[in-house]
């Protein structure tokens, strides 16, 4: 039965972030094509990439497990985004001096000691995001600290990076599970990464904070990019008895608290069946996948669809795996929906594999038969209190497949293993990859090494950013915002477009407050909706409220072209217009529109009078929303009234 939730300081729950910040500027870290993403790709290559050993012949194990998923990969690339160099046709250029310079002030902001040379390094990736199989990084500071609400969270390092290329969908082979597809426009963009030291969570909703308060200061430069996917937090969280597990992709606060709550549930609940196993008498590996076996000819005759779409492919096979003493652990379950089982099930994924069936299952419920499944046992000899697991497809990931579930099966006593994992939209985790080790690490040799003088230091100290109040108060003083909107456009990512609009506004029509309201609690309440933010690029928000400003459009119409680009109901903004039919009306027509309506509903006037006034209203609105400003609607409306009304 499983149990409620666990008490975080109980379970000793430590948590380190990793920021990852695009910074805002005119180049790339080692070229100088723009930071800008293409608008289409006009070029394609393929690689396929592998694991080298370090200077100490020395293979990294994440290296190895990227190996092991064989992907050929195509890039797709555009003038201007990106040039030999993303390629890895051509040297790296020298580093962007803007990115080195932005890197040295954050230091400077978090008290850090700066290297005395700045040397670029190369960090083996064969994931396909690099097209070199390395990415190009190097470390600017070490130390300091970041503080918050009164207290002191260590830093530990802060590095300058190359982001990497992002994963797209590539037309044609979508379907082919052995391509991956990647854009070359993110590739090379800077990044800094600021670690911090991992602190003793209370609630993991303390956490949150520490991150928004990381985040502001990189905000107060106005260095950084902004916008979804300019900053990502990997958390490092662990627990009492466990090792260190690496989450990688958090992009948004609130999901944020949610993936340590779930990873500290999920490590306890690991926990906890290795308390079990050992209960058990299981202490070591031995045993765990003495036996491995080829099950197709058993699943070749099932009549189970799952077998049969598994088999219907050339080259596939089953395998059984046997698990010694493992016999009810495999579905056991500590923690709602935390098992080994489902581990394994993630495991497998990463090889292309749809998942794995293991002796815990109904497995009758995929359509094995009880005659089949005993001829799985007997083949491998299972005795009383034996598991087993079976997973098929094609053989040569099947084969990879097998000996990652025997090393994790073997992990299992042990409780936590150190690994990498990725964030779900929804606040939980999945398996990623194992940990990288320092074999993964090496010296560029294409990059001369970069000396920090104290003179360059003391040049930057008037650029370290003011701390995130003042800034906050600057704003709220310029533009005329309450505190709270103030602070909530400047956390958005929205705060350079919203001085952009501003800056091309009359100010007549669109004020500074109707602007940033309807950027941060109206976008806002829209994405809560479950409405896609990215289908609304800053051009478009532009665009709507330049139209505001030239009187094309109501002030009632902007959430609800919003609401149409957001829905992908309509691609463009003239089309959202037309489709809402939401262009501004002239004085003539809405008075011509009104007068209609008030004729429409004479019986109510005459018996209520102005206590119609409501009720008319609400059908006025029902026509004339997001055609003409509300507040000019009521006045006309009422004017009208009072005159029907005159004896």
């Amino acid at each position: 039965m499983a149990q409620s939730l666990p008490d975080p300081a109980a379970l000793d729950l430590k948590v380190g972030f990793e920021i990852h910040q695009q910074l805002a500027t005119r180049s790339k870290l080692f070229c100088n094509c723009r930071c800008k993403e293409a608008e289409r790709y006009d070029r394609t290559f393929f690689r396929k990439l592998r694991p080298t050993q370090s200077e100490l012949g020395a293979y990294d194990p994440a290296a190895v497990f990227e190996a092991s998923k064989m992907h050929t990969v195509q890039y797709h690339a555009a003038a201007g985004t990106s040039c030999l160099v993303e390629a890895d046709e051509e040297p790296p250029h020298e580093v962007n001096p803007e990115a080195l310079e932005t890197a040295l002030v954050f230091s400077l902001a978090l008290h850090s000691s700066t290297v005395d040379e700045v040397h670029v390094m190369r960090k083996i990736v064969i994931d396909g995001s690099n097209t070199s199989g390395f990415q190009r990084t190097m470390l600017v500071a070490t130390g300091g600290y970041l503080e918050v609400a009164g207290k002191k969270v260590g830093v530990q390092s802060i590095c300058l990076e190359e982001d990497a290329s992002k994963a797209i969908e590539g037309g044609d082979n979508d379907d082919d599970k052995k391509m991956k597809n990647y854009g070359l426009d993110r590739l090379g963009v800077p990044l800094v990464e600021i670690a911090l030291e991992p602190v003793t969570a209370g609630r993991p909703e303390d956490m949150m904070q520490v991150a928004l308060t990381l985040g502001r200061l990189l905000r107060a430069s106005k260095r950084v990019a902004r916008g979804l996917g300019s900053i990502r937090q990997d958390v490092n969280v662990s627990i009492l008895g466990g090792a260190v597990v690496e989450v990688k992709g958090v992009q948004q606060l609130d999901q944020l608290v949610k993936v340590i709550e779930h990873e500290m549930v999920r490590q306890h609940g690991l926990v906890l069946v290795a308390e079990k196993l050992r209960e058990k008498g299981i202490v070591n590996a031995e045993g765990i996948g003495d036996r491995v076996e080829d099950v197709t000819d058993i699943m070749a005759g099932s009549q189970s669809n799952k077998a049969k779409a598994i088999l219907g492919s050339p080259g596939s096979v089953f395998r059984a795996i046997r698990i010694r003493g493992f016999a009810g652990m495999l579905g056991y379950q500590p923690y709602q929906d935390i098992r080994l089982g489902k581990e394994l099930g993630e495991l497998v994924r990463f090889y292309d594999l749809g998942g794995v069936f293991h002796s815990d299952e109904q497995l009758t419920r995929y359509g094995f038969t009880d005659e089949e499944i005993g001829k799985v046992r007997a083949r491998l000899a299972l005795e009383q209190g034996d598991a087993f697991a079976m997973v098929g497809g094609p053989e040569e990931r099947v084969g990879f497949a097998v000996d990652a579930i025997v090393r994790r099966l073997r992990q299992a006593a042990a409780g936590v293993p150190a690994e990498t994992r990725a964030a779900t939209l929804e606040g939980k985790t999945v398996f990623s990859r194992p940990r990288p080790g320092a074999a993964r690490m090496y010296p560029e040799t294409d990059i001369p090494t970069i000396p920090v003088t104290g003179e360059t230091l003391a040049s930057l100290a008037g650029k370290v950013p003011r701390p995130w109040d003042e800034m906050v108060d600057a704003v709220s003083k310029k533009y005329g915002l309450n505190a709270k909107l103030a602070s909530q456009i400047f956390d958005s990512d929205y705060m350079q477009l919203f001085e952009q609009i501003v800056a091309a506004s009359s100010g007549k029509k669109v004020q500074p407050t109707f602007i940033a309201s309807k950027l941060t609690e109206d976008l806002t309440n829209l994405q809560r909706q479950g409405l896609d933010a990215s289908a609304l690029t800053d051009g478009m928000v532009a665009d709507i409220f330049k139209r505001l400003d030239d009187g094309a459009i109501a002030k009632e119409s902007v959430t609800l072209i919003f609401e149409k680009l957001m829905k992908r109901e309509a691609a463009t903004v003239d089309a959202a217009v037309r489709a809402l039919g939401a262009s501004s009306i002239g004085d003539e027509e809405l008075a011509a529109a009104i007068d209609r309506i008030i004729a429409q509903h004479m019986d109510a006037v005459k018996e209520k009078g102005m206590g119609a006034l409501s009720m008319l209203m609400g059908r006025c609105m029902a026509e004339l929303r997001g055609k003409a400003d509300g507040q000019k609607i009521n006045a006309v409306l009422k004017e009208k009234l009072q005159q029907k009304l005159v004896p």
